[in-house]
């Protein structure tokens, strides 16, 4: 038996890791019905030096994302879920083309501001690759400056302004 806490209710679990499938990358919390994702560890005995050694296998994101808008005095709180493709992300207006439409008083978000694009990768996970859509305000991102043509890979929690806007990424 090991201890598990799951990483979104904090709930204290007790798991059999003898009942664990083969395979195995994430289980549902009991209590939040959220996947806990989970590192298999095994032994691998390397037969010239007859030497154990042990590797950890990290879990692929299988899920994708989400942005959310945080509030403030010209945006309400607001979510997206994201999905695999390309989406273009801006300013609610009649003449955008953006797939997600943030509904803002922030006139210094463009209408089509950035970019995110999610592809599978081989092993089933996902990634997500942000840039710039040519705004004329740019992008920050964990408080860099995006290039014009960078692309950077998103991980959790982290932070996009577009215009006045703080967007945040979650996996």
């Amino acid at each position: 038996m090991i201890s598990v806490r799951c990483p979104h209710c904090h709930v204290g679990l007790k798991v059999d890791e003898g009942k664990l499938p083969p395979g195995i990358q994430s289980f549902k919390c009991p209590k939040c019905k959220k996947a806990i994702p989970i590192s298999l560890v095994f032994a691998n005995k390397s037969a010239a030096s007859g030497s154990s050694e042990t590797t950890l296998i990290q879990p692929l994101k299988t899920s994708m994302g989400t942005l959310t808008v945080l509030p403030d005095e010209n945006t309400r709180e607001q979510i997206f879920p994201l999905y695999e493709g390309v989406t273009l992300i801006g300013r609610q207006s009649a003449a955008s083309n953006a797939t997600i439409s943030i509904v803002t008083a922030d006139k210094s978000m463009s209408r089509e501001h950035i970019r995110i694009e999610v592809k599978k990768e081989a092993k089933g996970g996902y990634k997500h690759y942000l840039s710039d859509n040519n705004s004329k305000n740019h992008t920050l991102y964990n408080s860099s400056f995006l290039e014009k043509g960078e692309v950077v890979v998103l991980n959790n929690n982290d932070e996009i302004i577009i215009g006045r806007t703080v967007l945040r990424f979650n996996e």
